[in-house]
């Protein structure tokens, strides 16, 4: 009998449906995988084994069986709150005597509870989850399964090593700059960043500038499905209850499974760009591994028959970069610790970031998102002449543990804009993107089965559908899910 982590999370529910394996069998299953190989990965922050099996046993007594999640394990990124287990933001300044447990579940958290999951824990994030990378000093790096000598990417870094490396069928995740989609490419899986104002948790629309929203982490494109049905609860009308919701887009017919599944668009024309937002204010240039993943992903969709053009010349905007520094920075100035003592156990980078955005005037933040806006209305009515459009998911290969200066928070964040000069633009305008991986390197000493790389496709508002049922096309012909793992 195939192994149950061998097997889709669409599998896995349809099992559980059935009453062929049992929450608690599933639940066992994982929670074992942790154990044995958690410990040389870093994927969890925290694991909750007892919590996980009270879960899996009220999910088997309690929840309905139509929910898309009933059953099916995942975890809760550590940025987010779950009720009694402690939250540690990836820092020492939530650790020991600043340790913090909450008392009620963050919304994304009751939302994918209410869709039946059961969290195994907490996956590893960084600091404050503002890095693009998941390497901190309160805990192990998040290795990449591919080799583990390489970083996993951030700030869902911890999801996507679980999920790479089988230790989870599928994890939430959040994205404010990348943080879904750096990592799926990183480690070879699918990652998709939502519409801003779809989700009823986590749509983006809370967070400063609306950058930050929640999207799944998968192997497969039909299992990412999945989990943003269970993101995304729905009457039994298919109405979205919930007052957040921008409501960007009907729900298409069936649903998103139903979507990845047919994965039916007719013929497209997709723009082909690598464009960076971040050209001219770093040096932003595309390794040959990453052309040669782009190059494959137009390849094989021109294949399927899509018309791949050349995206019309973009011209960068020089006033993208200061005003999305001045953001981010705005954004950490909100970081709920004053005490002196306690911002010293900030890494060099988030203190950095604190401090400066503690210096950011009102005046600033407004000409910051006055600026931010005029970018989306350009970027959104680019990416509205195609009907989807690829970009480089990555502009290098993983780096490697250490690669990121952790003493100059200046060089830090410039390398970070290198490792990852296509994603924050997306967050910026609200737009659907999701990755995919169209291309392994060949095998080395430490890479043995190689490491991946992929593309991203962005679509218009709105446009999840059509980006599943194209990601899922990709997946048929190149077959990733296949692909494993050396630590598998």
């Amino acid at each position: 009998m195939t192994a149950l982590h061998e097997m889709t999370a669409v599998r896995l529910r349809d099992l559980l449906a059935s009453g062929d394996v049992t929450p608690a069998e599933l639940t066992e299953h994982y929670l074992a995988r942790i154990a044995e190989r958690d410990h040389a990965l870093g994927a969890f922050a925290t694991v909750t084994p007892d919590l996980a099996r009270e879960r899996a046993a009220v999910v088997a007594r309690e929840v309905a069986p139509d929910q898309p999640l009933r059953g099916l394990p995942t975890a809760d990124k550590d940025l987010t709150d779950r009720a009694g287990v402690p939250t540690g933001f990836g820092s020492r300044a939530f650790a020991g005597a600043y340790r913090y447990v909450p008392e009620v579940s963050s919304d994304i958290t009751q939302v994918l509870d209410a869709a039946g999951a059961v969290s195994l824990g907490k996956t590893a994030a960084p600091e404050l989850g503002f890095p693009s990378y998941t390497e901190t000093l309160v805990g192990p790096p998040a290795r990449n399964p591919w080799d583990l000598t390489r970083g996993a990417g951030g700030s869902s870094g911890g999801a996507a090593v679980a999920v790479a490396a089988g230790l989870l069928p599928v994890a939430p995740g959040s994205d404010g700059g990348g943080s879904v989609r750096i990592p799926a490419a990183a480690c070879g899986l699918v990652g998709l960043k939502t519409t801003r104002g779809l989700l009823p948790a986590g749509g983006g629309v809370e967070s400063l500038g609306g950058l930050v929203t929640h999207g799944p982490i998968a192997r497969t494109v039909a299992d990412a499905a999945l989990l943003l049905e269970g993101m995304l609860p729905r009457t039994a009308d298919g109405d979205v209850p919930h007052p957040r919701t921008l409501r960007t887009a009907a729900a298409p017919r069936g649903g998103y499974l139903d979507a990845a599944r047919r994965a039916e668009t007719g013929a497209l024309r997709i723009g082909v760009s690598t464009f960076s937002a971040w050209e001219g204010a770093y040096d932003v240039g595309l390794d040959p591994e990453a052309r040669t993943a782009l190059d494959a992903g137009s390849a094989a969709l021109a294949a399927l028959g899509h018309d791949l053009v050349d995206a019309d010349p973009w011209e960068p905007d020089p006033a993208y970069a200061p005003a999305f520094r001045t953001l981010w920075m705005a954004g950490a100035s909100a970081v709920p610790i004053d005490d002196p003592e306690r911002l010293a156990l900030l890494e060099p980078l988030t203190q950095w970031l604190v401090g400066r955005g503690r210096e950011v005037t009102a005046r600033q933040v407004v000409e910051a998102v006055a600026a931010l806006a005029a970018f989306e209305r350009t970027m959104v009515a680019r990416v509205a002449a195609y009907d989807a459009v690829l970009l480089p998911a990555l502009a290098m290969t993983p780096r490697p543990l250490g690669w990121y200066d952790a003493a100059d928070p200046e060089r830090n964040f410039a390398q970070q804009c290198e490792y990852t000069p296509y994603t924050s633009m997306i967050n910026v305008c609200g737009l659907p993107a999701i990755t995919v991986p169209t291309h392994w390197t060949a095998p080395d000493a430490t890479a043995t089965a190689g490491l991946p790389m992929g593309v991203q496709i962005v679509g218009r508002p709105g446009g999840e559908a059509l980006l599943l049922a194209l990601a899922a096309q990709l997946e048929d012909r190149l077959r990733w899910p296949e692909r494993r793992p050396p630590v598998w």
